[in-house]
């Protein structure tokens, strides 16, 4: 478990941002999706634009991170057949029973997958007391740091988060932040890519 543990770089999660080993700070945003082949011409040249636009006023690197997984619908189907059992009508219980067993069959031969698309927004709260290409690679002439506190560091990324959020909606993508239980369910799974998932309360809606 300790060789485990030595290989993870997250040190902590609160107040919805992850706390790495090495001080830096990550915040993650659950992003929508945008069906751009189903845009005309124009509005697939919109939208490149206003992309375009967003990701070259940022000045600051971001992680965009699409993960794909099996979907799980077994509480789904317990659902259906606890319906099943309740209904009084014999008909509807017919109905219901034929499409369990599609939805059994069409599982069985094709894996439904669910794609969920992240932002890791980032944020180190080490900084070098000189400006310039000095604070850029933190590193001054007396090889000084100034750490910034945590209150500070948050606030400094929340407004990357915000700034983020803003100009994505300009490309017409929800974005909204993880909080503490998302945060430690994603890294989970993403550790443990075998394990249930258990988020599909995907909060931002597809387009």
């Amino acid at each position: 478990m300790a060789n485990i543990k030595s290989t993870i770089d997250i040190n902590n999660i609160k107040n919805n941002i992850v706390v790495l080993k090495n001080g830096g700070l990550r915040s993650v945003l659950l992003a929508s999706a945008i069906n751009f082949a189903l845009k005309s011409p124009e509005e697939q040249d919109a939208i490149t634009g206003s992309y375009q636009s967003f990701l070259n006023s940022l000045d600051f690197s971001l992680q965009i991170v699409i993960t794909s997984r099996r979907m799980d619908i077994s509480e789904y189907l317990e659902s259906l057949e606890n319906k099943r059992r309740e209904q009084p009508s014999e008909l509807l219980r017919i109905q219901i029973a034929e499409y369990l067993d599609f939805i059994k069959n069409l599982t069985g031969i094709a894996n439904i997958m669910n794609q969920m698309f992240y932002i890791v927004v980032p944020f180190a709260p080490v900084e070098s007391t000189t400006g310039g290409l000095g604070k850029f690679f933190n590193y001054s002439k007396n090889n000084e740091k100034q750490i910034i506190s945590f209150e500070e560091s948050a606030s400094q990324l929340w407004q990357r988060v915000n700034f983020i959020i803003s100009g994505l909606s300009q490309v017409g993508i929800k974005a909204v932040p993880l909080n503490n239980d998302e945060l430690a369910e994603v890294y989970y799974h993403l550790y443990n890519p075998e394990a249930r998932e258990h988020l599909a309360k995907a909060r931002p809606k597809q387009q």
